[in-house]
């Protein structure tokens, strides 16, 4: 099955035709890297998915897609066992033939918060690195983007983003399984570069900056959220061992720090636009994600700190241009 075609099209479109023969290879690799096993399972689930034509899209202040009605004599709970299939949902929410994925994250609040505080998206390419499931990349398309690219390494976020396209079939959007580091340097073929809950997942957050600079054009925008701490130009925490019980996060600037690494690699009209405390209720456990999630990350007896002793999650979002 090749879910990409129209993606080496568009690729080829924006004089990008080398990138997308790079990819072909790429990409058939990396599907064939099946760690746990779960593909050919995932692929089972996704052909076996009833054929269904939305009677609605909304891409603009959600994501649904169909009604309960167009679902005619389907059982809706063989529906949902179908989805379940595709179990952890940690992006969202989706509105699904009636069916609402309630997912980990209410990233529809992230999405809020960033929206008002960007140059508006109607007629841009955008990359959007470590993009999960391709959720804001929905509202993104929702709000005018005229390319939408997601880039994420785990296949089961990949494969939640084909459920979706099965019945939406965007030829401007898509999620593909790579990371960062497997995009060519210096591609400055984007307008607007979004990178949401990566930068702290990084071993050197200054080649992550420069590697989401070069895939800028001139005058683009970087859309930056991230983990932060308290604290003045000095301050950046590196956590002993885990965060939160993640064992990957490396290191948490105040705003001030993250202002000057923007600034030293060479970012302009650097604003911190939002600070948020992330709350129970935005990131929770739920059935269509029930592991652990932010109760069980937190001190029982202090909600300020992680269950380690460390500053609870404070996360902001920056925005950034490339002269």
């Amino acid at each position: 099955m090749n879910f990409y075609d129209s993606l080496y099209a568009q690729l080829a479109a924006m004089g990008q035709e080398r990138w997308g023969e790079q990819l072909q290879a790429t990409l058939s690799e990396r599907l064939a890297l099946d760690g746990h096993g779960k593909m050919e399972g995932w692929l089972e689930a996704l052909q076996a998915l009833p054929e269904l034509r939305p009677s609605v899209v909304s891409l603009q202040d959600d994501v649904t897609i169909g009604s309960g009605s167009d679902l005619g004599e389907l059982d809706r709970e063989q529906l949902i066992a179908q989805l379940q299939a595709f179990h952890p949902w940690r992006k969202g929410p989706y509105h699904f033939f009636g069916i609402d994925i309630d997912t980990e994250w209410r990233s529809d609040w992230k999405w809020e918060r960033v929206l008002p505080h960007i140059q508006p998206l109607d007629g841009r390419r955008v990359l959007d690195v470590g993009c999960g499931n391709g959720y804001h990349g929905w509202r993104m398309r929702g709000a005018g983007a005229d390319f939408v690219l997601g880039i994420e390494p785990f296949l089961l976020s990949v494969q939640q983003f084909q459920v979706m396209q099965r019945y939406l079939r965007d030829p401007k959007h898509h999620v593909i399984p790579i990371g960062i580091e497997d995009v060519p340097a210096d591609l400055a073929c984007f307008d607007s570069v979004f990178s949401m809950g990566v930068l702290y997942h990084r071993r050197s957050p200054l080649d992550h900056l420069f590697e989401l600079k070069g895939c800028l054009r001139r005058g683009g925008q970087l859309i930056l959220e991230t983990l932060i701490v308290e604290g003045d130009q000095e301050k950046v925490f590196m956590p002993p061992g885990r965060y939160a019980k993640m064992r990957n996060v490396w290191f948490l600037p105040s705003v001030a720090a993250l202002t000057l690494w923007l600034k030293r690699c060479g970012f302009t009209d650097i604003a911190c636009v939002d600070i948020n405390r992330t709350s129970r209720e935005e990131q929770r456990s739920t059935q269509w994600m029930h592991f652990e999630s932010l109760a069980d990350f937190l001190d029982p007896d202090d909600p300020e700190q992680t269950i380690e002793g460390h500053p609870a999650p404070l996360r902001a979002i920056f925005t950034a241009t490339k002269p």
